[in-house]
């Protein structure tokens, strides 16, 4: 896995239904890389901390395969990295493969894979149309935050190096899909609720599933 792009974001009041809110989405690519802290990248707003930032959501990594995905659908959109709000573009992601409480070394940084993303509105404002969101919870491309282990520069060109394997853990898309498809498995519930990697935040989402 190789980073491709990194992306930082400031602070916008963008107007939704009559109504003024801020938010950090608005993320693009900078030269010169970014710099991870425990609870998240220095020089990035994080406007609202109950959904954003924090120990297990320090930062947030997403595909380029998921982009290739994603611009046949909406072809009108002026494309670039850093769209889905993600601080790290990484090519070779893939939330399959991703386990709870995998490390990796990045750059300078050593990262824990913590859980999936959850699109809210903001998302589809940044897109132009909430209809993304259902599309976003129907495709296999989450992304993943992580947990910043150690802080660390990471500059376009790193390399993800897996230093650490939890075998036993969910997956990011099995956490992603006991969150939102129809069916629910026993086994994967057991499974992500007994895991003490799995953030709580997580785990009570999945519990008001049940």
């Amino acid at each position: 896995m190789k980073v491709i792009a990194t992306n930082i974001g400031q602070k916008r009041i963008i107007k939704y239904r009559g109504k003024e809110i801020e938010t950090g989405i608005y993320k693009s690519p900078v030269e010169g890389g970014i710099f991870l802290e425990k609870e998240d990248v220095k020089g990035d707003d994080v406007v609202d901390r109950r959904y954003h930032g924090g120990v297990d959501k320090a930062c947030y990594l997403y595909s380029t395969k998921a982009y290739e995905y994603w611009k046949p659908l909406y072809p009108n959109l002026d494309w670039n990295y850093g769209m889905f709000g993600e601080n790290i573009t990484i090519e070779g992601l893939d939330e399959e493969i991703l386990k709870v409480g995998d490390r990796y070394r990045i750059g300078e940084a050593l990262i824990e894979i913590s859980q999936p993303r959850q699109p809210c509105f903001k998302l589809g404002i940044r897109m132009g149309t909430q209809a993304i969101l259902k599309q976003f919870i129907n495709s296999p491309f989450s992304g993943s935050y992580v947990r910043v282990l150690e802080n660390g520069q990471v500059n376009v060109g790193d390399m993800l190096q897996l230093v650490h394997e939890e075998t036993a853990s969910p997956t990011i898309l099995e956490i992603y899909e006991t969150l939102y498809q129809k069916e629910i498995y026993t086994s994967k519930i057991n499974k992500i609720l007994n895991c003490h990697l799995v953030p709580e935040s997580a785990k009570n989402d999945i519990k008001k599933r049940l």
